[in-house]
C-alpha cells in the first residue's frame, strides 16, 4: 500500500523555481504524486473531470478502464485518501468528484513562475 498525504486547496510548498523544498515539503509532494503516478489513476482523473456532471458513478469505470471493480475501487480509494476526489454513497453506488483545488495544490509548486506583464 502506498502511503499517502491529503493536500487539499492550498500547497504544500513554493514553486520549485523559487525556493528548494525542504525535507517535509518533499516527502508531502512525493506522497501525493505517488498517488498519482499510475495511469489506471490518471484515467479515472480525466473520466471523473470530463463526465458532464462533473462526477462519476463507480459502476461506469471498470468498461472504459479494462478492469475488474475491486481493482477499480482500490484506485479509487488510493485517489480519495489523497484527497483527490471526494466519494458520496448513494443507494448501492458510490459517486466521485474531484476535490476543488486538489491538482492545483500538487501541480502549482512544479510550475514554473509566471512572469509578471508590465502595465
Amino acid at each position: 500500500m502506498i502511503p499517502v498525504a491529503t493536500i487539499q486547496g492550498e500547497p504544500c510548498c513554493a514553486p520549485l523555481a523559487e525556493s528548494p523544498l525542504g525535507a517535509d515539503d518533499a516527502e508531502t509532494l512525493a506522497r501525493s504524486l505517488k498517488a498519482l503516478a499510475d495511469p489506471a489513476r490518471l484515467r479515472i482523473l480525466s473520466l471523473v473531470a470530463a463526465s458532464a456532471d462533473g462526477e462519476i458513478c463507480v459502476c461506469e469505470l471498470p468498461a472504459p478502464l479494462g478492469l475488474t471493480q475491486p481493482t477499480v475501487s482500490h484506485h479509487l480509494k488510493v485517489l480519495t485518501d489523497a484527497g483527490f476526489l471526494a466519494r458520496e454513497k448513494r443507494g448501492t453506488w458510490a459517486w466521485f468528484r474531484l476535490v476543488p483545488g486538489a491538482l492545483d495544490a500538487v501541480t502549482r509548486p512544479l510550475a514554473e513562475p509566471v512572469e509578471a506583464v508590465p502595465a
